[in-house]
């Protein structure tokens, strides 16, 4: 007899196998096998891929579902290829250029579902499952991090779509359901800004506050502010009404980008930043004297008392602690004073166009439905055009 062809099958009885299923492994004497061949690897050796089953008509309809899946290009590796194996698989490879607290952050989401469906095989994936899983989370969790959970499955099923292991991506058939209501994002009045910036000043994130709060910037563009990256004195655009400017082009984010391409751009500084970024300045100067060797020069604008860059925990203590002295309590947080530069400058009249512009953001919707609390000034467009039309 010669050797089997391209693709050919052979089904035969395993008396010696053993049965998987935990649930038919008692009494359980062998096993039908399924094999079929796709050629020879450079080696001489036959490449196969096998299945088995209780029954023989079980082993053929495997083998019926397995050329379908060759027919279109499905080649998935030996064994069981698990939900569990794709996550981790996206998690090493899908992941190359994102910063270290994306990954972790994606770790983090996908770990109830590695520990629920791990170890579904992908194929038998159903939407049914994902559909639980995302139920279950959402009964604990807000709706962010339910998105954010779904969109990580989606991607990392997507992978291995990519590599030709699934065939088809559940996830991306169904929507995930609504959690759990997260705190909503509040925004400073007049009075509330003013309190604030009244407390800021002396305070070693002084400056910080200001700048955030009049120039409307985010706070990973705030925290890799250096030095060479501000215009206090107003060289570079004399002709300009404010003349102290701030090329927003870097940012905490990896690679040091910025968040978006419209992200870049180039802010003149209102008078009050400018006076306490200056007086931050001189601050800094004398704790750098007195921290001596200590201290790292690296340039940043916000920095620890040692000169290192600032992380997000150290911003947020130090906000809450000028919060509180202003009056406003603890429950603030950094971003919100981004929210804050959004609704004041709406509240004052300026277009939603130009707000976004100046906020770095990709459209004026986003300035529109996440960002703007104050929904002023009224539009009295089309009141002036009727009373003209049928005025008497």
């Amino acid at each position: 007899m010669g050797r089997r062809g391209f693709r050919e099958d052979a089904i035969y009885f395993d008396h010696l196998g053993e049965c998987r299923d935990a649930r038919h492994r008692k009494g359980c004497l062998g096993r039908w096998r399924g094999a079929v061949s796709l050629g020879y690897g450079t080696d001489g050796k036959r490449i196969r891929r096998k299945v088995s089953g209780r029954t023989k008509q079980e082993v053929k309809d495997k083998l019926t579902e397995l050329h379908s899946d060759l027919e279109v290009g499905i080649r998935r590796p030996d064994g069981r290829y698990t939900l569990g194996q794709a996550i981790t698989d996206w998690l090493r490879e899908g992941l190359d250029s994102r910063s270290g607290e994306t990954v972790a952050l994606n770790r983090y989401v996908l770990q109830p579902v590695a520990d629920s469906l791990g170890r579904v095989a992908l194929r038998d994936l159903t939407t049914r499952d994902v559909r639980r899983i995302l139920t279950e989370i959402a009964a604990t969790h807000s709706s962010r991090t339910v998105v954010v959970t779904h969109n990580a499955l989606e991607r990392a099923i997507r992978h291995a779509e990519a590599n030709d292991y699934v065939r088809r991506n559940v996830t991306a058939l169904l929507r995930p359901p609504a959690g759990q209501a997260g705190r909503p994002s509040k925004s400073l009045t007049t009075g509330q800004a003013t309190a604030l910036l009244a407390a800021a000043e002396g305070s070693r994130l002084g400056g910080y506050v200001v700048l955030c709060l009049l120039a409307g910037s985010r706070t990973e563009e705030a925290r890799a502010l250096t030095w060479d990256h501000v215009d206090l004195d107003g060289d570079r655009l004399p002709t300009h009404q404010f003349r102290s400017t701030w090329p927003v082009w870097r940012s905490v984010r990896a690679h040091g980008d910025t968040k978006t391409e419209k992200s870049r751009r180039t802010l003149a500084l209102p008078e009050r930043a400018v006076e306490a970024l200056r007086g931050h300045r001189k601050r800094q100067a004398e704790q750098r004297l007195l921290a001596g060797a200590v201290w790292q020069d690296h340039g940043l604008v916000f920095c620890t008392s040692a000169g290192t860059p600032l992380a997000a925990g150290n911003v947020r203590r130090t906000f809450k602690k000028i919060t509180e002295s202003a009056g406003l309590g603890e429950d603030w947080t950094p971003r919100e004073l981004r929210t804050s530069f959004v609704s004041l400058m709406s509240d004052s009249g300026v277009p939603v166009e130009e707000i976004a512009r100046l906020a770095g953001h990709s459209s004026s919707r986003t300035t529109e439905v996440v960002y703007r609390r104050e929904l002023r000034p009224a539009i009295t467009t089309g009141a002036e055009v009727m009373d003209k039309i049928f005025s008497s």
